[in-house]
């Protein structure tokens, strides 16, 4: 059982899901949550397919007792799962936010200097991995740069992932081949062949991030370059979102229990959970 920030806990690191993903040609679902219901749902989701999971939690969700609260919880349900599961910081900005997260038990941080000149983003991160490392945990890093919707898309090239990589003793490594965060104005289209110039260069585990709105083919064809590690938030929470706005509209004037409200909206969540996961593990 790893000890985090000096607590024992009954969740794992990304160390003892992905090296074996990325050996075996499948990759791991890691889901942002910000509730209960998507917690309890993708856990559930994680669980009827025997499958590892990442569960993650934004950096903004830090900025109150949320992400502590979620820890709390998937702790919780991660000892009564046999099925592996990381607590995971998605796109943490500072060290002292590596620092909060590694302090209340995430197994898991990620730093993001994506957008900073090459070297400052290798000086940050050897900074965080070292932090991360003598937690227990580990760090996931960003070589290239992902943008936030229509932001500028900026691909990774190889030999600098490579470097980046050794340099910074990173345990996972997000690249960039086309992929946004958030919803697609147009189909997104990967850039495979880069993304397995990447995979020959880099042995540790790759991440994807942006995974919402990506074909199911292009997601495979990821996978087969070293892709351990697809992150799935907008089309989670908007489910959810979309969820509880059908539900309301149902319902209209009728009162019921918030949880019992919110029973359809998580069988919608489950579904579509398990479904992902099973799509990931071809």
């Amino acid at each position: 059982m790893p000890c985090i920030g000096g607590v024992s806990v009954p969740l794992v690191t990304l160390n003892e899901i992905l090296p074996q993903a990325r050996r075996d040609g499948y990759a791991v679902a890691a889901f942002n949550v910000a509730n209960l219901e998507t917690l309890y749902s993708v856990v559930r989701a994680a669980r009827a397919e025997n499958s590892p999971l990442i569960v993650q939690v934004y950096q903004r969700l830090f900025e109150d007792d949320r992400a502590e609260l979620i820890g709390v919880m998937a702790r919780r349900l991660a000892e009564q799962s046999d099925a592996p599961m990381a607590l995971h910081l998605d796109h943490g900005g500072t060290l002292d936010r590596v620092k909060q997260a590694l302090d209340i038990g995430y197994t898991s941080v990620m730093i993001d200097g994506s957008a900073l000149p090459f070297e400052e983003n290798i000086a940050l991160t050897s900074q965080a991995a070292a932090l991360a490392h003598a937690a227990g945990a580990t760090l996931e890093a960003e070589i290239g740069h992902v943008p936030f919707g229509d932001g500028e898309v900026k691909l990774s090239d190889a030999a600098e992932a490579a470097q980046f990589a050794r340099q910074t003793k990173v345990d996972a490594l997000a690249v960039s081949i086309g992929t946004a965060h958030g919803f697609y104005k147009k189909a997104p289209k990967l850039d495979i062949a880069r993304a397995a110039q990447i995979g020959q260069s880099v042995p540790i585990p790759l991440v994807l991030h942006g995974g919402t709105g990506v074909s199911d083919e292009q997601l495979l064809s990821a996978i087969t370059c070293g892709v351990a590690k697809i992150n799935i938030a907008t089309e989670l929470q908007n489910l959810f979102i979309r969820g509880a706005a059908g539900e309301i509209e149902r319902n209209g004037d009728n009162f019921k229990p918030v949880d019992v409200y919110l029973k359809p909206v998580e069988a919608q969540l489950f579904d579509y959970a398990r479904a992902k996961i099973r799509t990931l593990r071809r």
